[in-house]
């Protein structure tokens, strides 16, 4: 059996289709590996089969924010734009955990555009849902307050009441300054919303913290 018949979100696709990129190697990547990186050609289009890929903006200062992950049966929406449109990559793609990754060509990924109306409606649906979730960060980033992004970071990223994060990560995730990030912590543990330690953030009181992500929705 291939990768495509295991892979998370893809659908049943044609013969045709399904034997193209059945011949394709699927590649196992480390936690860190850098994918791509701003200016960079885009090769291909990624299928993410296990694992997650983050994708980040860098400014002129040097600050990062996250963008988006790419998590099994999403797509990359910078990878689309360039094999679509011709632009080079904006951003800067690093594998989060140990990932399982298929490459499509640049000529397999515009001839299976053509001929598999399962494919392209694939990639339309995907790159529709990633500009969508995209418009949703600039809402964020524009118009919510730091605080009700740090408490939403916090709920969503957690596991069980712990995100193993430091400051500086935090910050990159909702799209601020790692200075801001700490007062806004150093803020919290006061009120005993959250206990701080070094690399972990430990929820306290989620009823709070929950009122506080619920601002500005």
């Amino acid at each position: 059996m291939g990768w495509v018949a295991r892979a998370p979100g893809l659908p049943v696709l044609e013969p045709e289709a399904v034997a193209l990129l059945d011949r394709l190697t699927p590649m196992r990547v480390p936690a860190g590996q850098v994918l791509f990186h701003p200016g960079e050609t885009v090769k291909g289009f990624v299928i993410v089969l296990e694992g997650r890929v983050e994708v980040f903006l860098t400014g002129a200062s040097g600050r990062e924010m996250l963008l988006y992950a790419v998590e099994p049966g999403q797509s990359c929406v910078q990878s689309t734009l360039g094999l679509m449109g011709g632009e080079d990559y904006s951003g800067e793609a690093v594998a989060r955990s140990e990932s399982e990754l298929v490459l499509v060509p640049r000529d397999t990924f515009l001839h299976l555009m053509d001929v598999s109306d399962v494919f392209r409606k694939f990639v339309f649906a995907a790159f529709a849902q990633r500009l969508q979730s995209m418009m949703h960060l600039l809402d964020r980033v524009a118009f919510q307050r730091i605080e009700t992004r740090l408490a939403q970071c916090l709920l969503e990223r957690a596991e069980g009441d712990t995100l193993k994060a430091t400051h500086a990560e935090i910050a990159v995730m909702i799209g601020t300054a790692r200075e801001v990030v700490s007062r806004r912590l150093d803020a919290l543990a006061r009120r005993g919303i959250v206990a701080l330690d070094r690399g972990v953030v430990r929820i306290l009181d989620a009823g709070t913290l929950g009122e506080l992500a619920s601002l500005d929705a």
